[in-house]
């Protein structure tokens, strides 16, 4: 006997193949004849499942939906809850901060060769400051002594100012002792 080939198999039966659906029921009528002969009760009907699907679709869609909207809320910012619990604070800090930030620029324009080392310092020291600036607002957060944060806060405003002057001072006593050692320069 020779064997076929799974191409040649194929084609020789083709057309051959039932490609009609069963008609409306057949389901129901092959379970019932089923159930005659074997004598088996059918614990379940298709018209009880067929309500499970579109339920179970709702609930993962309701599931998402209220996962997404605690996602979604907006949660006051730290600013925000500093600025409810104290509005004098907010006020300040954006005056502060606003000074800081003209100081800061002030500086970098400044900056010459001589004094690059010493504004790369400054701004290290400034970010050292403002890391503490914003566990002073997180302790704020929390429920701290609010008097004496506040105050902690406000001193830590005037270091980064004090800081910045006393850089501006000396950054011009350099520029001041650079011109003076120029003058004297005879060749």
């Amino acid at each position: 006997m020779k064997k076929d080939t799974i191409d040649e198999l194929f084609k020789s039966l083709e057309g051959s193949f039932d490609l009609n659906e069963p008609a409306d029921g057949h389901k129901e009528r092959f379970l019932r004849k089923l159930n005659q002969e074997t004598k088996v009760v059918q614990i379940s009907s298709s018209s009880k499942s067929k309500w499970w699907k579109p339920l179970s679709i709702a609930a993962s869609i309701a599931l998402l939906i209220a996962a997404g909207s605690t996602l979604f809320i907006n949660q006051p910012t730290v600013e925000q809850q500093v600025a409810n619990i104290s509005p004098e604070v907010s006020q300040t800090q954006f005056y502060f901060a606003s000074l800081i930030e003209d100081q800061i620029k002030e500086l970098e324009s400044a900056s010459t060769p001589e004094t690059q080392k010493l504004v790369e310092d400054t701004m290290i020291q400034l970010k050292k400051l403002e890391a503490n600036y914003v566990k002073l607002e997180q302790d704020l957060i929390e429920g701290g002594n609010s008097k004496l944060i506040l105050s902690a806060m406000i001193t830590n405003f005037q270091t980064r100012i004090d800081l910045l002057q006393e850089v501006m001072n000396k950054m011009e006593t350099i520029k001041n002792f650079k011109t003076y050692n120029d003058e004297n320069l005879t060749i």
